[in-house]
């Protein structure tokens, strides 16, 4: 067995999705003695830390043994011993900041959004084809335990046929007056990439394609709940970008889903996130981690009285599916595909291409809601 090493250089390092989850996913495969490969060797990732500051990258690179950093992301391109940039900073200015990695020859691999509009997108796409190096979104929430599950109910044709799906997602994310915000204060602001929809429609698009049924059509209406927030240094700013969004998804064979997303909705429900599918044979709820079914045959019989409450606890006639595979962490899992798709050319599910598809889902939200209309989504190509 030969041990192989393969640098990447993380940008944005220092931020909660890079630390907590691109590096720490990094950082463990190092730790196992690398990721194994077809022939019997095994590929240790070398990461290099690339920010803005110092100290912050300092001190993180101190807690992972002494990594490397850098804050000039030129030198860092420059370097041929890096064959992989990861950019896990803000939305905004990540078209400009991955054309230049390709311009460099890096393979690249990045948080969703891929940029900010669908041309951008889609410009870098067949830049990364024409250059003939890998490419990748992160489509992390795929492994999450609730959705493997889900997709399991699927492949076992367990609804029959599907008549509607509900997803559910948010949560309360404090204005900084009473208490901190828990997001950073670029994700309420256009000039930094901001936006409920940019953000998380990217995760509610390749649900859908690769679980649920693709995405043919969207109705959309989006408001500015809170419209003033304090940043990091409790400084007041204008909020102007969306932070909720109603949505009708219309999906390949007609059903209809329903997707309500918010950040300033309290939850009342299992989980942060939650989707219900309904069908002819038996209907599921999952959440990030755990999943529910009532089949058909056992589908209670409600009744309603003006008179007295309700007696049947709805909750109680769901059954649990078990934890039948280990969980992964879905931040682990894109890397280990990745990796393998650059050192052995394995297939990879979710290239620039599939990432392109989210933009062009939130510019159709934005479209349908100037126009209070529904929006078709052609197929996107290369």
């Amino acid at each position: 067995m030969t041990t192989h090493t393969i640098g990447i250089v993380i940008e944005g390092a220092t931020g909660r999705l890079g630390s907590t989850q691109h590096l720490r996913s990094l950082m463990t495969i190092r730790s196992e003695g690398g990721l194994p490969l077809g022939n019997g060797d095994c590929l240790v990732p070398e990461p290099v830390l690339l920010g803005r500051d110092p100290a912050k990258l300092t001190a993180l690179a101190a807690t992972q043994g002494g990594l490397k950093w850098s804050t000039d992301r030129e030198t860092c391109l420059a370097d041929r011993s890096l064959a992989i940039y990861f950019d896990a900073s803000a939305t905004g200015g990540r078209a400009q900041r991955t054309a230049a990695a390709l311009a460099a020859g890096k393979h690249v691999y990045l948080e969703k959004p891929l940029a900010e509009t669908l041309a951008d997108a889609l410009d870098l796409a067949r830049r990364a084809e024409r250059a003939g190096l890998k490419n990748g979104v992160v489509q992390d929430k795929l492994f999450l335990p609730g959705l493997v599950k889900l997709r399991k109910l699927y492949e076992a044709q367990f609804f029959g046929r599907v008549l509607s799906v509900q997803l559910d997602f948010g949560w309360w994310v404090f204005d900084g007056e009473l208490w901190p915000a828990q997001r950073p204060s670029w994700n309420y602001r256009k000039a930094t990439g901001g936006g409920l929809i940019l953000d998380m429609f990217a995760h509610w698009r390749y649900i859908f394609d690769r679980l649920l049924g693709e995405i043919r059509a969207v109705s959309c209406r989006h408001l500015t709940a809170l419209p003033e927030r304090r940043d990091e240094r409790g400084k007041p700013y204008a909020v102007d970008v969306e932070d909720t969004a109603f949505a009708m998804f219309e999906l390949a064979g007609g059903v209809l889903a329903q997707v309500s997303s918010s950040w300033a909705s309290r939850v009342k429900r299992d989980d942060l996130f939650q989707i219900q599918v309904d069908g002819t044979l038996g209907s599921a709820v999952c959440g990030l981690h755990r999943c529910f079914v009532q089949p058909l045959v056992a589908t209670p019989k409600p009744f309603f009285d003006p008179e007295r409450p309700q007696p049947v606890i709805f909750d109680q006639q769901w059954q649990e599916m078990p934890d039948l595979e280990p969980v992964r962490n879905g931040y682990r899992a894109g890397w280990e595909l990745f990796l393998r798709h650059v050192v052995e050319d394995a297939p990879f599910p979710s290239p620039f291409l599939e990432g392109t598809k989210s933009l062009q889902l939130a510019e159709a939200c934005y479209q349908s809601h100037r126009e209070r209309r529904w929006i078709d989504l052609p197929k996107l190509e290369l």
